[in-house]
């Protein structure tokens, strides 16, 4: 055989080696998104089992400023919270597609976990292949469902994750590509992020920090100055035309007292020892729930930290597990759904260590060995799901919602606002005595008083007397038609320091203007609630109760 026919037999050998390779890339990627596929469309089957769990407060809250924005009524107004009005306007979206019921808020919290599971799968084929992606994929949909973090709910978290994810994305292609319009976009998304709730602000400052700390000596301060300008300058427009609509609506000094001055008060509330506490009492149940599915992330942190390859990625990866521990932390109250923002994070450090521990076995060249990575985290989902099977497998949602809050009235609430819209006028106005907003938004029935909460009432801060004052101010200038008191500590959460005079005032007033015309005790049972005459000789539990009154007739 001569020597230009052996070359020419050589380069067939590698086309062919190419075509084969190429046709196996091929295959796995379409293996992969039948997987992605299947991942969404299972979390799609288990959100719509549990779409009618009854909404709980900080869903009431989100659903009634967004019902009232789709009246016209600007936030603020009816409605005083410390949150910025991003998750309110996406609850109003919702509402406008799905309609004003708890299964179309929760149909439209399941688009949203859907389309991150996407971008948190786009986000782990970056950086671990399609094998990673299908796996991060997996581990996000069953995390975000899990009632230990309440991620069935739709909570402002799951608003923050959406364009959190989506703007990394587009920070690390504006990074690829040098492109401006890439920062502004990404700083657009992140600000968006932060009206859905303040302390998505840690992650603006992680997209910066990391843009910072990538650059490579000499340092092109031209592409780093406009690069920043274009980022923070997309990150404050979200923000800034906030404000203008707020000041347009005629609410901005409301919108600034509860989203800035009160808001800077309820983030010092707890000190170290109370945050070290609350840290202790959540984690520990999230952790053993989902034990094994953080054991092999933690696997994702060691293949990370012993990347040499790609530092920059390292570096991404880590960061972003830093920030979104701080992204819990503002407060040091963490609350179950503040964990939330971990979970992009931790889905994908759990399929870095899959895609990680394929690849290293793939140098055995034993074709059966390749599988072992994915059957281990296979079987750490089912033991995750498993563990947790008597939430997601119940069919009644009234026991749902008390299996995850045993003591909050969330089905009771759904009773009462029936009994209401059976028997007061759709014009009523009403006042909750209590923080359980849901009321307002199922009986659709206006607030007496801006105060849907009454824990600032009950703060050791500054503003609290004055919150009381106004509160009871804003109801006797009201004469609500419907005055409903909920009299039980999960919907008050009085301290020690905590002012009585609302309670004063209450006992007082109620007595003077109204009659009781429901009772029900919490948790209810099909025995221990009672309405209209016989309401008025049934003896509630103490402090394990919600009343509802009607106004005397003058």
């Amino acid at each position: 055989m001569s020597q230009a026919q052996t070359v020419v037999l050589e380069d067939n050998a590698e086309e062919v080696e190419i075509k084969i390779a190429d046709k196996s890339a091929m295959r796995a990627r379409y293996l992969a998104y039948g997987f992605i596929a299947l991942v969404l469309l299972l979390t799609a089957a288990l959100r719509f089992h549990l779409r009618n769990i009854p909404l709980e407060r900080d869903e009431g809250e989100y659903a009634y400023a967004g019902q009232l924005m789709l009246q016209g009524i600007p936030p603020y107004q009816l409605a005083y919270n410390m949150k910025l009005p991003g998750t309110y306007a996406a609850y109003a979206l919702i509402m406008a597609v799905f309609g004003q019921t708890t299964a179309g808020i929760h149909l439209g919290v399941m688009l949203v976990v859907l389309a991150t599971i996407i971008l948190v799968a786009i986000l782990a084929w970056r950086f671990a292949g399609p094998v990673g992606a299908v796996a991060a994929a997996a581990a996000y949909g069953l995390l975000s469902a899990s009632p230990y973090v309440l991620g069935f709910c739709g909570h402002a978290t799951h608003f923050v994750v959406l364009p959190t994810v989506a703007a990394l994305l587009l920070l690390l292609k504006a990074i690829e590509q040098r492109r401006s319009s890439m920062f502004f976009w990404s700083g657009i998304l992140l600000g968006v992020a932060v009206l859905m709730k303040q302390p998505a602000a840690v992650f603006v400052i992680f997209a910066a920090f990391y843009f910072l700390r990538i650059q490579r000596q000499p340092i092109n301060w031209k592409f780093l100055g406009k690069g920043l300008a274009f980022y923070f300058g997309g990150t404050a427009l979200p923000f800034l035309l906030t404000c203008l609509l707020m000041w347009r609506a005629g609410v901005f000094s409301t919108f600034w007292f509860w989203t800035v001055d009160y808001a800077s008060q309820y983030a010092s509330n707890y000190g170290l020892i109370s945050g070290a506490y609350f840290f202790s009492a959540n984690v520990s149940p999230i952790v053993s729930s989902s034990l094994w599915i953080l054991i092999i992330a933690g696997l994702g942190v060691i293949a990370v930290c012993c990347d040499r390859k790609s530092p920059e990625g390292s570096k991404f990866i880590l960061g972003f597990l830093v920030f979104s521990f701080l992204a819990v932390c503002p407060d040091l109250a963490f609350r179950p759904h503040y964990f939330i923002v971990m979970i992009p994070v931790v889905s994908l450090l759990a399929g870095i260590a899959v895609s990680t521990g394929t690849r290293l076995l793939a140098l055995t060249r034993k074709r059966a060995l390749l599988y072992i990575p994915a059957v281990i985290f296979t079987l750490a989902l089912a033991t995750c799901f498993y563990k947790q099977r008597s939430f997601f497998l119940e069919t009644d949602p009234m026991v749902a919602s008390h299996k995850v809050y045993d003591q909050d009235p969330f089905p009771e609430a759904v009773l009462i606002s029936d009994y209401l819209l059976a028997h007061v006028p759709a014009n009523a106005r009403i006042a909750v005595l209590g923080s359980e907003p849901e009321i307002y938004f199922y009986t659709h029935m206006h607030s007496a008083t801006g105060y849907i909460y009454t824990y600032g009432l009950m703060e050791d801060q500054k503003y609290a007397l004055q919150m009381q004052y106004q509160m009871i101010h804003e109801i006797e200038a009201a004469r609500p038609e419907v005055l409903v008191f909920v009299n039980l500590y999960s919907s008050w959460d009085t301290g020690p320091n905590s002012s009585q005079l609302i309670y004063q005032w209450a006992r007082q007033y109620i007595a003077e203007h109204y009659n009781v015309c429901g009772v029900v005790d919490v948790p209810m049972n099909r025995w221990n609630y009672r309405w209209g005459a016989a309401a008025k000789t049934f003896t509630p539990k103490a402090y394990s109760a919600v009343l509802v009154f009607t106004r005397k007739e003058s």
